[in-house]
């Protein structure tokens, strides 16, 4: 490791012990649509006119109850059905995630196309991991998605920290260097001061332990074969790992020989665009 990277891996860590690390905050609308997912008495309408006060992210999610996964006899063309059709938490879980995109902004241009680098990788990992948690397991599949929006996450105050150091900015193999090393724990931290729910906190921290052993199938598994897949045919060093040395691949049992549920991933990749 250079010695630039050691050191501002050491500012980092330490800025994060000591909370001196400016986090993200979460955008004022995924708070609002928390708030209202939350009361029990909340009716579709309610959230779909929280949620519509995004237009960019009402347009989302119609777009989502529209992909071939989810597609019904009809076209969805207005948020209300889409919410109707999605439920309650599904909706305000997708739209949560989704509408992290806000926060994927960066002042100088290396570091933007960075972000949106992460980002559209990110939207791709989710759409998988909805297409493997509905097919191969019990859990949640907007769940799953969220977790695949969220398991890069603690890339983005790295991203930010950079734009005002210069030297590590314009030295992108100890930026990677520390983003690499860095972002699962900053991850975590992140989604504890969001809030999120244990099972998705655990993902940044956990999805790149590819020998982990889980008690049962979970969502860091869902994120770990989504990467996989993801990944696999580019230069990414993950593009390497042979999946079937993978716990978490194995336990889900799928068959890579599979046409149909091939098509099915394939499809999905887009779902979340």
């Amino acid at each position: 490791m250079s010695e630039l990277a050691e050191k501002v891996q050491q500012d980092l860590v330490e800025a994060i012990d000591n909370d001196d690390l400016v986090l993200p905050t979460l955008p004022e609308v995924a708070l609002q649509i928390r708030k209202a997912a939350e009361d029990p008495d909340v009716s579709i309408s309610a959230l779909s006119k929280v949620i519509g006060r995004d237009a960019a992210l009402s347009a989302r999610l119609i777009k989502v109850v529209n992909s071939p996964l989810l597609r019904a006899t009809q076209e969805v063309t207005e948020l209300h059905t889409a919410v109707t059709r999605l439920g309650i938490n599904y909706s305000s879980n997708l739209a949560i995630g989704l509408v992290m995109e806000q926060i994927f902004h960066a002042r100088s241009e290396v570091v933007e196309q960075k972000m949106r680098d992460v980002w559209r990788k990110s939207l791709e990992i989710a759409g998988v991991s909805y297409a493997l948690c509905r097919n191969y397991t019990q859990l949640k599949p907007d769940q799953a998605a969220l977790g695949g929006l969220v398991h890069q996450i603690g890339v983005l105050p790295i991203l930010t920290y950079a734009e005002d150091h210069y030297d590590l900015l314009s030295d992108p193999v100890s930026l990677n260097h520390v983003i690499d090393h860095i972002h699962p724990l900053l991850g975590d931290k992140l989604l504890r001061v969001w809030e999120f729910p244990d099972m998705l906190v655990q993902v940044p921290r956990l999805y790149l332990n590819f020998k982990r052993q889980s008690a049962q199938i979970d969502y860091v598994d869902l994120v770990q074969v989504a990467s996989l897949y993801c990944h696999q045919d580019t230069d990414h060093p993950i593009s390497r790992i042979d999946p079937f040395s993978v716990p978490a691949f194995n336990k889900l049992g799928i068959d890579p020989e599979d046409k149909a549920m091939c098509a099915d991933l394939e499809e999905t990749r887009t779902m979340f665009y």
